[in-house]
C-alpha cells in the first residue's frame, strides 16, 4: 500500500483543518488491518507542564483514523466522528509519537478503531483511544 500513504498525505492536507495539517502527522504504512503514523517533535503541542498536550493526541488519534479508513476503503469518504474515547496512562514528553490504528469494523454507514501511541523508541503505550464513525455518504 505504498501509494496508500503518498493518498493519506493528499488526504490530510485537503480534507483536514488547517491546524490539524499543521500538527505534521505523517502515514508512514498501512496493512489490511490498519495504519502506522508518526506525529512528529513539535514545540506547539506541548502545553505548560511539558508535555505533549491531551488535545493533541486525542486529535492524532482521530485524524489518524480517519486517513487509515480512507486507506482500507480506497477513497476518502466523508464521516463524523460519533464518539472517540481517550486515556491517557503516561505523560509523552516532547518528542515524536508513534501511533498504531486498528480497524475494528468498516461497514456501511460505521466504523470503529482504536488507537495506541507510544513515544517514540518507547515500547510502553501512552495513550489509547477507540473511535466510532458514522459515514455521511454511501
Amino acid at each position: 500500500m505504498t501509494d496508500a500513504v503518498e493518498q493519506a498525505r493528499v488526504n490530510l492536507e485537503t480534507f483536514f483543518a488547517p491546524w490539524i495539517v499543521d500538527m505534521g502527522l505523517q502515514a508512514t504504512a498501512f496493512d489490511e488491518t490498519g495504519g502506522n503514523f508518526r506525529l512528529p517533535e513539535n514545540p506547539r503541542l506541548v502545553h505548560g507542564g511539558g508535555v505533549i498536550c491531551g488535545q493533541a493526541t486525542a486529535s492524532a488519534a482521530d485524524t489518524a483514523s480517519v486517513v487509515t479508513l480512507a486507506a482500507l476503503n480506497g477513497r476518502f469518504r466523508m464521516c463524523s466522528t460519533v464518539d472517540l474515547t481517550t486515556h491517557f496512562i503516561r505523560p509523552l514528553k516532547p518528542g515524536s509519537v508513534d501511533i498504531r490504528v486498528e480497524i475494528l469494523s468498516n461497514g456501511k454507514r460505521m466504523a470503529y478503531a482504536r488507537v495506541e501511541m507510544r513515544a517514540a523508541a518507547d515500547a510502553r503505550v501512552a495513550v489509547t483511544a477507540t473511535s466510532a464513525f458514522a459515514y455521511l455518504e454511501d
